[in-house]
């Protein structure tokens, strides 16, 4: 491990820009992962980071030293802690953050099982479908044009890992994708404030795409014109709306229900 003393030292520069600037992470194909728990979900699923930088007094907390156990002596920077803070767009004492390259998913036929997110641009929001579509068993996540980067720092933050357990294709025309799905057998499904089938009573066939819309327009009409079916979760006590990711985590985990139901 080599220690650097300075915050002018060429990777920390690097870790510094690819925090700081979506062009350059989208440019370079890299991004920064924060906290232990981000990073040892990076290691077991792609491998080590191009540079994992923690806090020299870190090195007795288990999280931080079974990572730097993992990744070659070279490519481990030892800072101090006011260094990671400068750093960092979390408090210090996460002890360690790790530059990495940005996991491109391979085309692959869709899946039986994906989220499709147009135009979700909270990136906590974002964040956090992802991690409850992760822990539902999706494969495929297709986010569109104007949705937020997916690689950005506050979604990595909210979605703890998820990104590794996913494949995430982006910049996708979400209404071309859902009619050659729907030409494959699978089956749109719209989730819109009102109007719909209810979530809970509607049909729910196994192979399925989960279609969310923005935080405050909902899906765009040629998008829900393309569903099969449009569900809205039922509000008894009389809330107009969820928010976006806690309406998605509903849908998600009703399909996971009903997969655990032989016939439902």
């Amino acid at each position: 491990m080599t220690r650097a003393s300075s915050l002018a030292n060429p990777r920390l520069k690097e870790a510094a820009r690819l925090i700081a600037s979506s062009r350059d992470r989208r440019k370079s194909g890299r991004c920064v992962l924060e906290g232990a728990h981000a990073i040892e979900s990076y290691l077991s699923r792609i491998g080590a980071p191009e540079t994992l930088i923690v806090a020299e007094d870190a090195a007795g907390d288990a999280a931080i030293a079974s990572l730097v156990a993992r990744v070659p002596p070279a490519r481990t920077l030892a800072v101090t802690r006011a260094m990671l803070a400068e750093l960092t767009t979390l408090p210090p004492d996460i002890g360690a953050i790790a530059i990495v390259t940005t996991p491109l998913a391979t085309p692959q036929p869709p899946a039986d099982f994906c989220l499709l997110l147009e135009d979700v641009q909270d990136p906590g929001n974002v964040g956090s479908m992802l991690r409850s579509a992760a822990a539902a068993g999706v494969a495929q996540v297709y986010l569109s044009r104007s949705a937020v980067f997916a690689w950005s720092p506050k979604v990595l933050r909210a979605a703890q890992g998820a990104h590794f357990h996913l494949a995430i294709y982006e910049d996708v025309d979400l209404v071309a994708w859902s009619r050659d799905y729907r030409r494959s057998q699978g089956v749109v499904l719209a989730s819109v404030v009102s109007g719909g089938e209810s979530l809970f009573t509607a049909r729910l066939p196994r192979r399925l795409a989960l279609a969310i819309g923005n935080e405050g327009a909902g899906l765009s009409a040629p998008l829900a014109d393309m569903s099969d079916l449009r569900v809205t979760i039922p509000m008894p006590g009389g809330t107009e709306s969820l928010n976006a990711a806690v309406a998605a985590a509903i849908c998600l985990y009703e399909c996971v229900r009903r997969r655990a139901v032989p016939g439902g």
